[in-house]
């Protein structure tokens, strides 16, 4: 098919991206070869997405990307960990944030045990051994960002319990819907529009269930 003759210029659009973000990836430049106006459109988009200061402040939204990028086993995500040291983040506060993901992993063997081994594990016991686990991970971290993290390491594996228990967390922590949304809006880069898809549907479902209040 021939190019489209009103397309804009690719190499300008590239020199932009670059100029701004410091760097480009293989996409950008090959958007730019044959796909000029889907790399502007991309750019404005994530720009808003993951730049424009929505609720969370610098250092939130930098925790929240940290234990997510962990959790989806992002190699690229280095990109915010100079995000989250400009934002003024410490190592340890990175630390933690990727501790966070690492310790909610672990509510899998927690279902597993409880399901298989109830009558030696109880689940109510489990469940609160878990949360104990949580909380020396979390530290002084406030409680409403910590479950927030671990709300959306949750929602990056698609599991519904582990969301939906700290989404109820964080929200009883102070965590607002807005809040929330902009945390799960960071799903669509490294895990995808369903993963998002199914995040909302957990969200849906435990406001019918009264334990958190409605996505909108």
């Amino acid at each position: 098919m021939p190019d489209d003759p009103d397309a804009p210029d690719g190499t300008a659009i590239l020199a932009e991206v670059e100029a701004k973000r410091g760097y480009t990836l293989p996409y950008h430049r090959m958007f730019a070869a044959h796909a000029p106006r889907l790399l502007r459109d991309y750019d404005r988009f994530y720009e808003s997405l993951t730049l424009t200061p929505r609720v969370l402040t610098p250092r939130e939204r930098e925790t929240v990307w940290a234990g997510l990028l962990a959790a989806a086993r992002e190699v690229h995500g280095f990109i915010h960990m100079r995000r989250a040291v400009a934002a003024g983040l410490s190592n340890d506060d990175i630390a933690r944030a990727v501790a966070i993901a690492a310790v909610t992993e672990g509510l899998g063997v927690v279902e597993f045990v409880g399901a298989h081994w109830p009558r030696w594990a109880l689940p109510d016991t489990l469940k609160q051994r878990y949360l104990a686990a949580f909380e020396a991970v979390r530290g002084t971290l406030e409680p409403s960002l910590a479950h927030l993290v671990a709300a959306t390491c949750q929602a990056a594996r698609r599991h519904r319990q582990g969301t939906v228990l700290h989404l109820a967390e964080a929200c009883a922590a102070g965590a607002t819907s807005a809040q929330i949304c902009e945390a799960f809006s960071y799903l669509l880069l490294p895990c995808g529009g369903n993963t998002l898809i199914e995040a909302v549907e957990y969200w849906e479902e435990a406001a019918r269930e009264r334990l958190v209040p409605p996505p909108y």
